[in-house]
């Protein structure tokens, strides 16, 4: 079973993934796990601390000549922006974050819960899903994320290639696929900031290249369609999530909805095996199973809780009505939850293919998953 998971706190030493299952074998690229982290960084509305770090990784176990070696791998992101100690505790909890939530909980601070519970643990999560990139790689598997929709505003995506999107993507602050409707909505970020608001927004991740039997129908908790909604969910600030056609589907006739099966001979030898569909409505993914095609899934991220302007709050101390605390914050970081949710669902992926090809080594996965193919095809 190919599992992590993390430590850390936003303003504490560092932040640390311990990633358990790793086949060994895999060649491992230090510098395309800091090209994630970069990229997470970036976006246009994002706030003061990503100009304070600098996010690069530190491979500290599971690793050796550049190779896994099937031991644990562990992973550090040093926070630069180091100062827990010296930070006082938080007396007026801000709506929308689980400041009051967990303070009772807990029966402590809200300093120890959103330390905790702050989106700067996602640099992890953007670590351990690039390593599980390095994995899918080996199996032409690729998970591309990018912004579809922020502050209301529907990107309309150019058409293309998967590298000429992903230039498309690279080429825009907002990591779109229309890079000319940029300026309108950076427009709008720029004057919510003024305002003291934040907006939120919807991204999108396709995983191309995906084989058949992904995940299994056997068992509610191992479907990979609920897997990816698990994970996917637990990303800071997500409210919701679609695959495929997703909430579309509960208003058209089935007739719209599912997608028809043809063969195709000459693409036998593809990861779909010539079994081809005129439309994507399933997002790859039927009772629980990848299908040959694409996996496309969606997230709804909120606008960011911290407010410049605040919401009114209570004071903990003596349940007065008073403004809600304020900590630096962006006004927006849609861009960078097409990173995180990229990543995350990439480990999903990663972790499913482990579970269906699964061995030791990446040698043992790779002639699986041709035995596979080979048995496949004859079907």
């Amino acid at each position: 079973m190919l599992r992590y998971w993390t430590a850390g706190e936003s303003h504490g030493k560092a932040l640390w993934a311990l990633v358990d299952g790793f086949p060994a074998g895999v060649t491992i690229e230090t510098e395309s796990i800091d090209a994630e982290l970069r990229r997470r960084q970036g976006g246009y509305g994002r706030g003061g601390r990503q100009r304070i770090e600098t996010d690069a990784v530190e491979i500290k176990s599971g690793v050796w000549q550049e190779h896994s070696l099937g031991s644990p791998i562990a992973l550090e992101v040093v926070n630069r922006d180091s100062k827990l100690e010296r930070l006082g505790d938080l007396e007026r909890p801000r709506p929308g974050h689980g400041d009051l939530t967990g303070a009772i909980k807990y029966l402590g601070s809200i300093r120890g819960v959103l330390e905790r519970a702050s989106a700067r643990e996602t640099a992890v999560r953007v670590a351990a899903g690039a390593l599980a990139k390095q994995l899918l790689r080996e199996f032409g598997i690729t998970a591309f994320g990018y912004t579809a929709e922020l502050g209301g505003i529907r990107v309309e995506p150019r058409p293309g290639t998967l590298d000429e999107q992903r230039v498309l993507r690279d080429a825009s602050e907002l990591y779109t696929l229309n890079p000319a409707q940029d300026d309108e909505i950076k427009a709008l970020i720029d004057e919510c900031g003024k305002d003291g608001d934040t907006l939120g927004g919807v991204v999108e991740v396709r995983v191309e290249g995906v084989p058949f039997g992904l995940g299994t129908h056997a068992q509610w908790d191992r479907k990979l369609d609920g897997r990816l909604a698990q994970a996917v969910m637990a990303v800071q600030a997500i409210k919701g999530v679609e695959i495929g056609l997703g909430f579309e589907a509960a208003r058209r006739h089935g007739s719209q909805v599912h997608d028809p099966i043809q063969f195709e001979e000459q693409r036998r030898e593809s990861p779909d095996l010539g079994y081809v569909r005129p439309t994507n409505n399933a997002g790859g993914l039927e009772a629980g199973m990848t299908n040959g095609q694409p996996i496309v899934i969606r997230a709804a991220k909120k606008p960011i809780s911290t407010l410049r302007k605040p919401l009114d709050s209570i004071n903990l101390a003596t349940k007065q009505a008073e403004a809600a605390s304020y900590e630096r914050s962006d006004v927006c970081a849609v861009p960078a939850a097409s990173v995180i949710v990229e990543n995350v669902v990439a480990f999903e992926i990663a972790a499913a293919l482990v579970d269906k090809f699964g061995g030791d080594s990446l040698a043992e996965m790779q002639a699986r998953w041709q035995l596979f193919l080979s048995l496949a095809r004859q079907r």
